[in-house]
């Protein structure tokens, strides 16, 4: 399939999903894991991320332990409303409503709902899809790939008008961000690939690629400047608090 204009319409909302609460033991930093929902004039709903499994709803220190995620960190909150279907539904939608799904990169809190949209392709970059397995957290490698139409996607790529999928590599093989058009003006999601202001003065240390996600971090905030556009970093423990988030949408 091909990922460019898949999108007809223009983008009319966006919306900030909240999939929960997670500590970092290493700093003690408490950071939301979001998605994002963006609905265009024609009626097109563009599902961004998924967060953790819906496992980690229903047990979750048993989710943890079988994931050995406690090597990393804590969470803090995931509960049923923390999963994509009650988010949407917060908006009013269903899964079947769901037009696209864009998978900015493969770990644990971005894809855990990945594959429990059978009638919707996704967006990916073709590096991401590229690996066995998606990458989850750590060694640990539990989900196969979907069975699903792929839209993949090399470099920048203009998905839909006013909807540009960024490449972002560094956080991950394929990370990708997106700037979107709103009537308001653009906002750019910087998805994992900057996940809060001070990564930038830290250098990305710990990334997949820190020479790569200082080299993608650069370009994107050139572009935010370039735009004057309204930065959401992937997990800002200070913006969080303060965004919207569903049923509340920027527009």
């Amino acid at each position: 399939m091909q990922a460019e204009g898949f999108v007809k319409g223009r983008p009319i909302d966006l919306a900030v999903l909240d999939y929960g609460l997670f500590k970092v033991h290493s700093t003690g930093r408490i950071i939301g894991i979001c998605g994002f929902l963006i609905r265009t004039d024609l009626g097109e709903a563009i599902l961004i991320d998924t967060g953790f499994p819906e496992k980690y709803a229903t047990d979750t220190k048993l989710a943890v332990k079988e994931d050995l995620l406690y090597e990393f960190g804590e969470v803090l909150k995931c509960e049923p409303e923390n999963l994509p279907r009650a988010q949407l539904a917060k908006l009013g939608l269903i899964p079947s409503d769901i037009t696209l799904q864009i998978c900015t990169h493969t770990h644990i809190d971005h894809i855990g709902a990945l594959g429990d949209f059978p009638s919707t392709p996704i967006l990916i970059s073709s590096v991401e899809r590229a690996l066995p397995r998606p990458l989850y957290w750590g060694d640990v490698r539990p989900l196969e790939w979907p069975d699903r139409d792929y839209l993949l996607v090399d470099g920048d790529v203009e998905i839909g008008p006013g909807i540009l999928v960024l490449a972002a590599p560094g956080h991950a093989p394929g990370q990708i961000a997106l700037m979107v058009d709103l009537p308001s003006g653009p906002v750019l999601l910087t998805s994992d690939a900057i996940s809060r202001p001070s990564e930038i003065d830290e250098k990305f240390a710990g990334s997949w690629d820190e020479e790569a996600a200082i080299a993608s971090a650069d370009r994107l905030m050139r572009l935010a400047s370039e735009r004057n556009a309204f930065v959401i970093y992937g997990h800002c423990p200070k913006q969080w608090p303060v965004l919207k988030k569903a049923p509340e949408v920027y527009r």
